[in-house]
């Protein structure tokens, strides 16, 4: 394999119709996966450009992973993802409504259905 300087590739790619640009100061960079967030602390961020498309290419070792499921307001009492999973299986809602639910539920899954179903109110 031919190693390449950083401006010999620079110089590369644009002969193909690729722009790099680097984005400087970036603090961080975060990715929402549904139920959990990457969050890349100073990242080297690099910019391509080609055929009106961007790529944005996140290089970093300071990796951190944090849920996006928020606790409820009674502490001790989180939301557990299977519960989240049951409840917008069952109920046929989506995880914003699951949650919303079993947040009023303060975690109870049977309360939860209920007030999806109209029949309780909180």
């Amino acid at each position: 394999m031919v190693m390449l300087s950083p401006h010999e590739l620079k110089k590369l790619l644009k002969r193909y119709g690729v722009e790099v640009e680097e984005l400087r100061g970036v603090e961080k960079a975060e990715f929402l996966l549904g139920s959990k967030k990457i969050v890349v602390l100073s990242p080297q961020v690099v910019l391509l450009k080609a055929r009106g498309q961007v790529i944005y290419q996140v290089i970093g070792s300071d990796v951190r992973e944090e849920s996006t499921i928020p606790s409820t307001s009674e502490p001790g009492t989180p939301i557990s993802e299977d519960d989240l999973r049951f409840i917008m299986e069952h109920a046929g809602v989506s995880r914003e409504k699951a949650l919303e639910a079993l947040l009023k539920a303060k975690g109870d899954i049977a309360r939860a259905m209920l007030i999806l179903r109209g029949e309780l109110n909180e």
